[in-house]
């Protein structure tokens, strides 16, 4: 079973309990029953489940996923314009567009702030002993008001 639709049966399972309980807590006081007051707290939990299953149903979205992408781990993120990702030295040049819309795609807003952000990939080209240089193979631009990538910016075929 999708996560999405489990949480959907979760939210009306737990609002139906509470409903339930709710019931049983007002009989419960009229006949000064004991557990009157446990019953009060089990409704409010009930509802409390209910209520934070929907707030996160509402805001949970499945990650984006691109035909032909690769996994590139994020070396860095400045958290408002800029993310970068590290590319092995045998990534497949084909997979360099697909792989930079997925990372995009997959940025959330947070405190970007309606940035414009430059999603790049890069590769260490070995200079020689312990000295490495960066060098960048793809870039997009995501505008993270619009939801979407605005342009591809440079594309390093090389």
């Amino acid at each position: 079973m999708e996560l999405s639709k489990l949480l959907e049966q979760a939210i009306s399972w737990f609002a139906w309990l509470g409903l339930a309980l709710f019931l049983l807590t007002l009989i419960s006081f009229l006949i000064k029953w004991g557990i009157r007051f446990r019953l009060v707290g089990a409704t409010v939990f009930s509802f409390l489940l209910s209520a934070s299953l929907w707030a996160f149903t509402a805001s949970y979205a499945p990650p984006v996923v691109v035909d032909g992408a690769k996994y590139v781990p994020i070396v860095y993120d400045n958290g408002y314009d800029l993310v970068v990702a590290q590319a092995q030295q045998d990534f497949p040049n084909d997979a360099i567009k697909p792989s930079l819309e997925q990372i995009a795609g997959n940025l959330k807003g947070g405190g970007r702030n309606g940035a414009l952000v430059h999603v790049r990939i890069r590769k260490l080209e070995n200079l020689g002993g312990n000295v490495s240089q960066p060098i960048i193979v793809g870039e997009v631009i995501r505008d993270i008001d619009q939801g979407k990538t605005v342009e591809v910016k440079k594309t390093n075929e090389g």
